[in-house]
């Protein structure tokens, strides 16, 4: 995790009860690193996932997309957040190759 913004919140319009999200933005390893920013929605998930700047973390997440006054924005949330960075697979071995094969298989 690279950067966190200040939480926001409000009062949804539809229900009355009170949200609050934080959005943060993760770099991923690779040779060349990608940035994603997504949100966390909801006090509850804020709290559980207590995520903070400099730490190594796998991040779920629901990609979606809506459309506003013509234009469309994505909208990317988190809902599994675990310590660490992904286990790297394990590397490819290559197999022998028979060149004299004892079946009659055309391939």
């Amino acid at each position: 995790i690279i950067f966190a913004s200040e939480p926001r919140g409000g009062v949804s319009q539809r229900s009355s009860s009170n949200w609050k999200a934080q959005d943060f933005v993760i770099e991923t390893h690779e040779q060349y690193p990608k940035k994603c920013c997504f949100t966390v929605f909801g006090e509850d998930r804020l709290n559980q996932f207590n995520i903070q700047v400099g730490e190594e973390l796998t991040v779920s997440l629901d990609i979606d997309a809506h459309e506003y006054n013509g234009r469309w924005y994505n909208d990317i949330r988190a809902w599994r957040v675990q310590r660490g960075a992904p286990q790297s697979a394990a590397p490819i071995q290559p197999q022998a190759v028979d060149n004299n094969p004892q079946d009659d298989l055309p391939f």
